[in-house]
């Protein structure tokens, strides 16, 4: 399967699960917070709320379980430790280095468009040593709504200058994909492992098993 780059003014990236493999330390990080609530959910049970802001993620077990802790409160410290383990345990997918290498020589505009916060977008940048790649990044949490809401794709294709009709967005989650597609924008989706028997991921226009396949297509 070959993407013609020259198709293409801008890639636009999602972050967790697409860059760094942070989807485990997440389930990890709510795990162990939401432990501290009283709650007995398990890493399972976040599957339901993948590709959601954390703020979002933290109401919808708030309201499904009626902590007493502020929901506020359960959100910072997650995103607290979340920075620890992303410094402590994270590291670039497969392929992801090499492919932003290769958009940078083609001089391709690049952005990074995600649900996390930007203290975590400034924390995994640093950790990868990655942040001379991007020509923007963009947080759903400067947007009224998060993914699958397509506001945090739009607006980076603003920042980039890009029609988002002629932006190539790479993602892993369904809600992801439904954000970039609402965006009139093409998709890619190289699946975190967990979701990769989602049937409904058939909606990207393309799918891949990791970065490195995405780069041999667009070589």
């Amino acid at each position: 399967m070959r993407i013609k780059l020259n198709e293409y003014d801008a890639v636009i990236f999602d972050m967790d699960g697409v860059l760094i493999d942070s989807e485990p330390l997440w389930k990890i990080a709510m795990e162990e917070v939401f432990r501290s609530t009283g709650s007995n959910l398990t890493k399972s049970d976040f599957q339901k709320t993948t590709g959601l802001r954390i703020d979002e993620v933290v109401n919808y077990w708030h309201q499904q379980e009626g902590w007493k802790i502020p929901a506020d409160k359960v959100e910072q410290a997650i995103v607290h430790k979340m920075t620890e383990l992303l410094r402590e345990h994270g590291k670039p997918l497969t392929g992801v280095l090499e492919t932003l290498n290769f958009l940078q020589e083609k001089k391709i505009k690049t952005g990074l468009a995600t649900s996390s916060y930007q203290i975590l977008v400034d924390t995994v940048l640093d950790v990868l040593k990655a942040e001379m790649y991007f020509h923007c990044t963009h947080s759903a949490e400067n947007e009224a709504y998060g993914k699958p809401h397509p506001a945090v794709f739009i607006s980076a294709a603003q920042k980039l200058q890009a029609d988002p009709t002629r932006c190539l967005v790479v993602e892993d989650s369904l809600n992801g994909v439904i954000a970039a597609k609402a965006a009139r924008m093409k998709v890619v989706c190289i699946p975190e492992k967990t979701h990769f028997e989602e049937p409904r991921l058939s909606l990207a226009d393309y799918r891949f098993e990791n970065m490195r396949q995405l780069l041999a297509a667009l070589s």
